[in-house]
């Protein structure tokens, strides 16, 4: 198979990452934390099953290296390592993985580098990614892209590098993600972008030395020692925190000229603050002189270093296009240096999510005679009364959705149709204020994003969800049960949390909730082991729908740290992949009438034996508005949100 990894670029934050480790020493230093993205420019390679361990790489001047052989022995991998040089990186992670998977022999040939050597864009990391990503996926490791990156940098400090954690933030491939640095512990996080960001790299062809930056930097812990030190954990503690939260909400609203106030801002405590304890090398006069220029300022918005700082990169934010053309045009036509552009573009993995609606919400008999259940109303956070399912889709949208298709019965769209479309009744329209009316248009805005598919006999839940297999295109899509309301009880709505664990570990994901034994017979129920430290992310090892509490005890049970036994079903929303729908197919065309129901459960089941998959435990509450005890919840608490700081509730009369 063919792989590509790109080079990643810190764009605020650098040396956060081993400057936050040294929390479990002083308990005074801030946590790091670190804005990383993935660029276009990276590694091209073909992977294949060997009887040994080979590998070579071309290389940025277009010539191509012998191949490096190895038996398949952890000893000489581990002996390679330690010798350092760049083919250290690949046998220290190819070492790691022979350690501690059962895997064989790889044959690694990138025939293609476009990522520039020792520029602070990590080409070390992500070589290191793309070979535990070569033997994950050629021997079937069901590896999430969290533990690629985790199997990068163990096999990278076998090295004599002593890389931090943010540079295998390339195994994320070009999304931005925060990442928080505590001690040993390391929470990742994508950022969703509001609008295009437009930036502009830069080689600027000068020197730095980035061991002797970092050896006098960690000379300033865990421990101050003088007025320097006090200032570099300043810089890179409680001053870096303050910049990366602002940016992150800048990013989130597409604010390209706050972020590029913020990159100055970042830049000149750089200077005032750490460049004092290393001045050979951080001043960096090219740098500054480059930064200086009236023309580049007159393009861009903002300007800093980037890696370790000093005279190596530049990268630079612009208003627009037009202005990172003109800039990329100026650098290296003008100054004579390697520019290069890169957007960060305000898309999501997930575009799409299904909305099953066909049922025919009997358990709400008699008001759901004359009420389609998806139109129940409910006091949303806003205090606006609307249908639950508008109170769904506007999360949705919130949360990156940009298309929605509902499942419904033929006879049902005119339903529809009333909600989204405009008001014809012109005296009830004159009664709305100034602000409903805006509301009103706003709806119809929704309704455009909106595809209805029909399925025209009830045959279950897979049933309603393979009828979208057409609208899904081969993309992975959000699933949510239209009866079903989700509120959150972080400052990640449900949706963005389900989303955020999906991309990091790129296969089937379905959210988590925790429920007691006895209820889970009305559920389907899922079992497995959990992969990280806030045991929120679970590897799933079975599912099953709907299982006794006796079977449940028997077979379902995950077991914490002291033994106890916790139970767990879906939160009511997935993403699926792909291969979901092809086991639906199977399904739909082997069903016999009278066989029963089509079940997602089944073909999630299949995907997982096949492909793995993963759950997330949400934070979060569910409300289950398809019976009646779960509507009633629902209209008590729904509406209403606690500020965990205060206890006090708002949002609710």
């Amino acid at each position: 198979m063919d792989l590509f990894v790109s080079g990643r670029l810190c764009l605020f934050g650098e040396h956060s990452d081993w400057a936050g480790y040294y929390t479990r020493i002083n308990s005074r230093i801030e946590p790091g934390a670190a804005i990383v993205t993935g660029i276009d420019l990276g590694i091209y390679a073909h992977v294949e099953k060997c009887d040994k361990f080979r590998f070579r790489t071309a290389l940025n001047d277009g010539s191509i290296t012998d191949w490096l052989e190895f038996p398949l022995s952890i000893k000489e991998l581990r002996a390679e390592a330690r010798r350092g040089g760049f083919n250290s990186y690949i046998a220290g992670v190819a070492a790691y993985m022979m350690e501690y998977y059962d895997v064989g022999g790889v044959a690694i040939d990138c025939y293609k580098v476009t990522l520039p050597i020792k520029k602070g864009l990590s080409s070390s990391a992500a070589i290191c990614v793309l070979v535990a990503r070569a033997f994950n996926l050629l021997y079937n490791l069901q590896i999430s892209v969290r533990g690629e990156m985790e199997a990068a940098y163990r096999g990278e400090i076998l090295t004599p590098s002593r890389c931090g954690r943010l540079d295998q933030a390339c195994a994320y491939g070009e999304k931005p993600v925060l990442m928080k640095f505590d001690g040993d512990n390391l929470e990742v996080e994508q950022i969703s972008v509001g609008k295009d960001l437009f930036w502009v790299l830069c080689d600027i062809h000068g020197k730095k030395d980035t061991l002797k930056i970092l050896a006098s930097l960690n000379a300033c812990y865990p421990f101050a020692q003088d007025e320097i030190s006090e200032n570099v954990q300043r810089a890179l503690g409680k001053e870096n925190s303050r910049i990366i939260k602002e940016t992150v909400l800048a990013m989130k609203q597409g604010n390209a000229e706050r972020i590029g106030q913020l990159m100055t801002e970042a830049q000149d405590t750089f200077d005032r603050l750490v460049s004092p304890a290393c001045p050979s090398e951080l001043l960096s006069p090219k740098l500054h002189k480059i930064m200086d220029d009236p023309a580049v300022k007159n393009f861009s918005l903002g300007r800093k270093g980037v890696g370790s700082q000093g005279d190596g990169m530049l990268q630079m934010i612009c208003k627009d296009r037009e202005s990172q053309e003109k800039l990329v045009a100026y650098l290296n036509c003008k100054l004579g240096l390697e520019a290069y552009p890169f957007c960060i573009r305000a898309r999501h993995s997930v575009r799409k999510a299904v909305i099953p609606l066909a049922g025919f919400g009997t358990r709400l008999f008699p008001a759901s005679k004359v009420v389609n259940k998806a139109f129940f109303p409910i006091v949303d956070y806003d205090g606006v009364a609307k249908p639950v399912l508008l109170a769904i889709i506007e999360e949705l949208i919130q949360s990156g959705i940009e298309e929605i298709a509902i499942i419904i019965q033929p006879d049902q769209q005119e339903e529809f149709d009333r909600l989204f479309s405009n008001i014809t009744d012109a005296h009830y329209y004159q009664k709305l204020s100034e602000e409903k009316r805006e509301y009103n248009a706003a709806i119809q805005q929704i309704g455009m994003k909106i595809t209805y598919i029909y399925q025209e006999e009830q045959l279950g839940l897979g049933h309603a969800v393979y009828q979208a297999h057409d609208f899904a295109g081969g993309e992975a899509v959000l699933l949510l049960l239209g009866d079903h309301l989700y509120h959150s009880n972080s400052g990640s709505s449900c949706t963005d949390q389900v989303i955020c664990s999906f991309e990091q570990c790129g296969q089937l994901t379905v959210s988590l909730d925790e429920i007691d034994i006895n209820r889970v017979s009305s559920y389907g129920c899922l079992t497995g082991q959990f992969v990280d430290s806030e045991q929120r992310i679970m590897r799933v090892e079975a599912i099953v729908e709907k299982p006794s509490p006796e079977f449940a005890e028997q077979n379902l049970a995950v077991k914490d740290e002291k033994g106890r036994k916790h139970y767990y079903s879906v939160f009511g929303q997935y993403v699926l992949t792909p291969a979901v729908f092809s086991a639906l197919r199977k399904k739909v065309l082997a069903y016999r009438e009278g066989s029963g129901e089509i079940e997602l459960t089944d073909a999630m089941e299949e995907v997982r034996s096949a492909e793995g998959m993963y759950g997330y435990v949400v934070d979060g509450t569910r409300y289950d508005v398809g019976i009646p005890e779960g509507y009633k919840k629902a209209v008590t608490n729904y509406g209403s949100r606690v500020d965990k700081s205060t206890g006090a509730s708002y949002g609710k009369e």
